[in-house]
């Protein structure tokens, strides 16, 4: 990237932005362990098993005490993101104002795209609930495909009161929005947030960062718990390289993923 030799022109008060993907993974993952987190540490994620209910008969002794099993989780900080990148301080006076600031707004998003892809790549990697290979091509065959995914996660104990997400991508998407309960007027939170309808109580949201085993794209139906998720450091710092005039800005992202409750996550993998 360079803006050197810029030319005394009229510049444009309107700076253009790249189109950013749909971000969405990131935005439903279980947060909780986030102020445990920084660069580097691991977090250690308690699971413990649900005790036996059995019946009660007055008068007789009941069992020994149950061991309830208990599992445990690692979540690593272990994915480490930046960019750097400058203008000569020249070239910047001469420059629109708002350049850098719009760079910053670049930058962000493309920060924010490798979260979301890292995000994507473990749900479809560490799902508990997978589908063979499935060709879809028409209304019927993603509904069916989309049903017996929601009974493989009820089958797990997901309920329809549980917090349910549904990842689509856009040619799949085209194919299954007509079966999708639209949105009333008053839930723009919602809308803000990317979802594009309903479905089983689930919230259906649409992108372009799904992964893909090189056949099969992975459409991703979780819970909200399915999925821990950490940003350990944000750090962006303005500065002046030694050598020349230039201004810089550097970024940071720290951040880590971990399935904790596989059994809540399942994948349809699918192509046209």
């Amino acid at each position: 990237m360079s803006y050197a030799n810029f030319k005394p022109t009229v510049w444009s008060k309107y700076i253009q932005h790249e189109l950013p993907k749909f971000t969405v993974f990131k935005q439903d993952c279980d947060y909780k362990f986030e102020g445990e987190a920084g660069q580097g540490k691991r977090v250690k994620i308690q699971n413990v098993g649900r005790p036996t209910v059995k019946k009660y008969v007055p008068g007789k002794p009941i069992d020994d005490a149950e061991n309830v099993g208990e599992t445990s989780a690692y979540l690593d900080i272990d994915q480490f993101d930046y960019f750097n990148y400058g203008m000569d301080n020249i070239d910047k006076a001469q420059a629109q104002e708002g350049v850098m600031e719009a760079l910053q707004i670049e930058s962000t998003r493309a920060l924010a795209e490798q979260e979301d892809i890292f995000c994507a790549t473990q749900m479809a990697k560490s799902a508990g609930i997978k589908t063979v290979s499935t060709k879809i091509t028409t209304e019927e065959e993603a509904k069916k495909a989309v049903d017996d995914l929601f009974v493989k996660l009820w089958n797990n104990g997901v309920s329809a009161k549980d917090d349910v997400t549904m990842y689509l991508t856009p040619w799949f998407y085209m194919l299954f929005q007509n079966k999708l309960i639209e949105l009333k007027t008053n839930n723009d939170d919602l809308i803000a947030k990317g979802v594009l309808g309903l479905y089983n109580n689930a919230k259906i949201k649409m992108t372009n960062n799904a992964y893909n085993d090189g056949t099969d794209d992975y459409i991703i139906l979780k819970t909200s718990k399915a999925f821990a998720y950490c940003n350990g450091i944000d750090k962006l710092k303005p500065y002046e390289p030694e050598k020349g005039f230039a201004e810089a800005i550097k970024g940071l992202n720290t951040y880590g993923g971990k399935m904790v409750r596989p059994k809540e996550c399942a994948v349809l993998k699918c192509h046209q």
